[in-house]
């Protein structure tokens, strides 16, 4: 783990696109500036992109630089096995897909109370350290998303896991419903080194209210997304920070603050304080566009995108998030098309009552 060389980390869930592939010239040019800075660590996973994310780096990456010059981390989702046996087929063919012999971390996903059971069942904590044992994973760990209380469960049942993936950023960190901080507590009691996924809450945090943004811009210093970035590189045992960048604008603008990275000062924490307190003042979903809810959802609905246009109105009070709840209605079902079969909610990483929240969405936008 001493091999990463800086506290950002390229997160490849929302890379650049055109016409529904991934833009893979200025993927090329985002690793290029990346790694010419000092910067190593990338993260992906099977699903993101519908399998794009892992290709792309191959193409992109590991078939540009020598193994020495990145360190990769891939995952084992629940929706790829159902048995033991599915485990290492899945594993080999994420590794010809990334263009690798072995992965630097292997992460257990989006662990949570209901998914757990199935890992146990299958034996994928023993798969992984077995492929460890073999090396082609030098370190196991998990991404988490739930209570304190289950990560206590993972980690007292596998003592041998080795770093711990969380939701973390400064509108999270007392929310009872992700408990960023009471999660990340609980990797420093198990002493589990910390990567920090959704610094920016899916772009929450940069897209912020008139009113929020005059306070981060009267400090007179870096971007919106700095202080977000900032706050949760600043604390101890942080491995790295993933930011899901989609422009070499977004990686210029974090290489600018992270290259010398420095924790927030009294003067930025407080700033950022009182934002959260002009946040809680509007209501909003606090939904990460993570799409999970999207793949399983037997209406098709775009879920994460009619969330937005909620938030949009409930922000600016005008007529553009109708036109945007049309065009994101047009070939996928309404709010009003939910069977409240529940799927959603079963799979949301912030635990959103997704179902009620639709039905509000059809009182505003259909009624």
């Amino acid at each position: 783990m001493n091999k990463v060389k800086k506290k950002l980390a390229f997160g490849c869930m929302r890379l650049p696109m055109t016409d529904g592939r991934v833009d893979e010239p200025q993927f090329c040019r985002m690793i290029d500036r990346f790694i010419e800075e000092g910067f190593n660590y990338f993260d992906t996973a099977h699903g993101y992109i519908g399998g794009q994310s892992e290709t792309a780096i191959r193409s992109c990456l590991t078939s540009r630089y020598p193994r020495e010059a990145y360190l990769l981390t891939d995952k084992l989702t629940d929706s790829y096995f159902k048995k033991q046996e599915d485990i290492r087929p899945f594993f080999e063919k994420q590794l010809e897909w990334c263009g690798v012999d072995y992965f630097d971390f292997y992460l257990m996903h989006a662990q949570n109370a209901g998914n757990y059971e199935q890992f146990q069942r299958c034996k994928a904590y023993e798969t992984a350290f077995e492929l460890k044992a073999e090396g082609k994973i030098r370190h196991v760990g998990i991404s988490f998303h739930d209570t304190a209380e289950v990560l206590e469960q993972i980690l007292t049942d596998h003592p041998e896991i080795e770093v711990v993936q969380i939701q973390f950023n400064y509108l999270d960190y007392d929310d009872p419903a992700v408990q960023s901080r009471k999660v990340y507590e609980v990797c420093r009691r198990h002493n589990k080194p910390v990567l920090v996924m959704e610094p920016v809450k899916g772009g929450n945090l940069v897209n912020l209210p008139d009113v929020a943004r005059q306070v981060l811009n009267g400090l007179n210093g870096g971007s919106i997304a700095s202080y977000a970035v900032r706050f949760a590189a600043g604390f101890d045992g942080m491995l790295c920070v993933l930011s899901g960048m989609s422009s070499i604008e977004q990686l210029e603008d974090n290489i600018s603050y992270m290259k010398d990275f420095q924790p927030l000062n009294d003067t930025e924490l407080n700033a950022v304080n009182k934002v959260v307190e002009i946040l809680h003042s509007k209501d909003l979903i606090p939904c990460t566009a993570c799409r999970y809810c999207v793949d399983g959802c037997p209406q098709h609905i775009a879920i994460p995108d009619l969330f937005s246009c909620m938030n949009t109105r409930e922000l600016t009070h005008d007529w553009n998030p109708h036109m945007y709840y049309d065009i994101h209605t047009r070939d996928s079902g309404k709010a009003s098309s939910c069977i409240k079969c529940g799927k959603c909610e079963k799979i949301c990483p912030q635990h959103l009552p997704i179902r009620k929240l639709l039905e509000d969405i059809a009182n505003t936008f259909e009624h």
